[in-house]
């Protein structure tokens, strides 16, 4: 057994940011005339509006965020975490003890890096400087959707604007019209979206209880701010493709652009007495109302930085990744940016990478064991590298010139290529000596996130998106340079993988259609329609399912049989495919409807996870192709199998352990491969 996942990381992360050094990732700024305040790393600081050493005014560990200036500039709302719940605090402009606003009930999307955003968003302040508008899913049971509220200083009962739904905006001078946002999609990072949820600015009059739609545009329209007799907003409408600032005159009913920016989007801008704040590229910027200039606000941060400190720190809560050796004698981990192999009994652990302000992601161990493959952000870009098993030797970047995000590598059976997929959504891999890219194949429609080797090496599978709620089954020959399709269109196929003798493929495909009626929608819906199928690769190749006759064995009294050449060595195993006809030769496991993934092959038995709608958790189960016969093993996340294919490691809920007994702790499971 493993004895130890409890290994700690030194994080040799020095951050020394002098008073001369700008500051960058600051978010959610305000301004009222010469004041501005922001977020940075969670609390709030105030500074000049001309810049300069900025001052933290909160110290919570929760994340306070998207400050508020009243009117009259001398109140503060703000959002934050101090009591558990992200709610609507009060406090003075130049800073003080906060009071709370509101009280809701917790949410289970509730975070400022969720796509839904943080709950409880402080919208803008009433001329009246004592009401606060904020923005709230407190109500909704649909996360997509948030109320529009009002609370006063005092704390009141909130109440409700009423529009049925809403996201940011702003008060006409009088108080009378209020412009908003009906979508909430801030938070997400979707860039020249057009779809259905593509926002517009629209004007509610509280009086005559009417809306008016001012920009009527498919792009997006977000975040307005009134000021006199113009609305300001962002928009990705033009030919520069990134959210610049704008503004609707309605007295002339014209929509000018006020900014130019090509590299990075404006986010989150909010308006003051005299100028607009907002973020650029990490920076903050300000944008006068009455020269309409924009100009950058230079900000230091001069503190002790101690979240920033060099400390001892457990990664075991945060491994992203893990795998067995090839041997199994011990075992790869992946966490907090570096990589980490774990001893099976004796021994040390081992930081191969141990890198500073550097992510390390993905790792997967060579089938020969002499090789550890990573990605890695270390040039700006993402790129694959490899190092030796035990980290005596510099890494070796195999990759060059990476334009995007590369997802999981997966090692060819001889240990001499990788492939993987990429958010250009290419599946491609690389020759590890001669460094050369070979593109499989493409999917215009989404990213090819399930692909597998042949034990041979010779052929790669993979399931290619063709539409939004269908892919096929793809055979690619190393040799040739060809695809080839093995399953047809009108079934959705994934997680394709060779048999460890490479005389058949598996994948998952949905097929059962057993519909049940909701009570709500007055309609069918469908569930648990996969199941595992498996194709014989070659014309007169055996199914395992054909009809079996025991017969009668005669000993051979010359000779006995080796029981060692019964276990193959996969760099043996060569691969024939007959692809004529070879959609026909597709058969079902005799296995219940479900949600099954991740087929390993080992010998006569297939390994798989399966969760669906009647699984509390993932299961992990086996089928056994002499017996016929599917075994439960438990309820277990996820596993990998080692190389040579005798052992196991299974991970649960965060730990690793050992069968159906979940310590924490990392061990080896023996399959008894036959």
């Amino acid at each position: 057994m493993i004895r130890m996942v409890s290994f700690l990381f030194l994080l040799l992360f020095p951050v020394l940011i002098f008073a001369e050094t700008e500051a960058r990732l600051l978010r959610f700024p305000a301004i009222y005339e010469n004041q501005i305040v922001f977020t940075y790393a969670g609390d709030l600081y105030t500074v000049s509006a001309e810049g300069g050493i900025a001052r933290k005014i909160t110290n919570h560990d929760g994340y306070e965020m998207f400050a508020r200036f009243s009117h009259d500039g001398k109140q503060l709302a703000f959002t934050a975490q101090y009591d558990g719940n992200t709610e609507v605090y009060l406090m003075p402009a130049e800073g003080g003890e906060p009071k709370r606003l509101t009280y809701t009930a917790t949410l289970g999307r509730d975070d400022v890096g969720d796509r839904m955003g943080p709950n409880n968003i402080v919208m803008s302040w009433k001329h009246d400087n004592k009401t606060i508008a904020f923005r709230s899913r407190k109500k909704s049971f649909n996360s997509f959707n948030g109320s529009i509220f009002l609370v006063d200083t005092d704390g009141d009962l909130p109440e409700q604007i009423p529009v049925p739904r809403g996201g940011f905006c702003s008060f006409s001078p009088d108080d009378n019209k209020m412009a908003y946002n009906r979508i909430f999609r801030e938070f997400r990072t979707w860039k020249r979206y057009r779809g259905g949820m593509a926002d517009d600015i629209w004007i509610y009059d509280f009086a005559s209880k009417k809306v008016k739609n001012i920009t009527k545009n498919p792009a997006q329209d977000i975040i307005p701010m009134w000021h006199k007799s113009k609305i300001y907003f962002l928009s990705d409408r033009d030919s520069l493709k990134r959210m610049n600032l704008y503004a609707y005159d309605l007295e002339t009913k014209k929509t000018d652009r006020l900014t130019d920016y090509k590299e990075f989007d404006i986010k989150f801008p909010s308006l003051g007495k005299n100028a607009i704040v907002y973020e650029n590229g990490g920076y903050i910027y300000k944008f006068d109302l009455a020269t309409q200039q924009s100009q950058k606000v230079n900000i230091q941060i001069a503190e002790d930085m101690l979240n920033g400190r060099e400390a001892i720190i457990s990664v075991d809560k945060n491994i992203t990744n893990y795998e067995i050796a090839p041997d199994g004698n011990r075992a790869l981990f992946g966490a907090r940016g570096d990589v980490f192999t774990v001893p099976k009994k004796h021994g040390v652990t081992r930081n191969l990478t141990n890198t500073s302000g550097v992510h390390e992601r993905n790792s997967k161990w060579s089938p020969d064991g002499k090789w550890i493959a990573f990605i890695s952000d270390k040039t700006g870009e993402d790129e694959i590298y490899i190092t030796s098993r035990d980290g005596s030797s510099k890494p070796i970047q195999i990759t060059k010139n990476g334009e995007t995000y590369k997802y999981q590598m997966l090692w060819s059976p001889d240990s001499k290529k990788l492939v993987w997929s990429d958010r250009l959504q290419r599946i491609r891999y690389v020759d590890i000596n001669s460094k050369k890219i070979v593109e499989v194949d493409h999917s215009p429609v989404w990213e090819i996130r399930n692909y597998n080797w042949a034990p041979d090496s010779k052929w790669i599978t993979y399931a290619k998106p063709e539409s939004n709620n269908e892919s096929k089954i793809f055979l690619f020959s190393l040799e040739s340079g060809k695809n080839y399709p093995v399953t047809e269109g009108w079934y959705s196929s994934s997680d394709p993988a060779f048999s460890s003798d490479g005389k058949y493929l598996y994948f998952t495909s949905n097929r059962d259609f057993s519909p049940k009626f909701s009570w709500v929608e007055s309609d069918f819906f469908y569930e648990d329609m996969d199941r595992i199928y498996m194709v014989t690769l070659t014309k007169d190749g055996a199914s395992p399912f054909n009809p079996k006759n025991d017969e009668v064995a005669v000993t051979d009294s010359k000779k006995k049989e080796d029981k060692k050449e019964d276990k193959k060595d996969n760099a043996a195993v060569s691969v024939k495919i007959d692809l004529d006809n070879i959609q026909n030769r597709i058969e079902g496991l005799p296995i219940q409807p479900s949600n099954y993934s991740h087929i390993t092959s080992a010998g006569s038995k297939i390994y798989y996870n399966r969760n669906g709608s009647k699984d509390e958790k993932p299961r992990l189960l086996m089928f056994d192709f002499d017996m016929l016969e599917e075994k439960d093993l438990g309820q277990i996340n996820g596993y990998e199998i080692s190389a040579d294919q005798k052992k196991m490691i299974v991970g649960q809920d965060g730990s690793y352990a050992c069968g159906n007994s979940f310590m924490h702790r990392t061990c080896m499971v023996s399959i008894g491969r036959q």
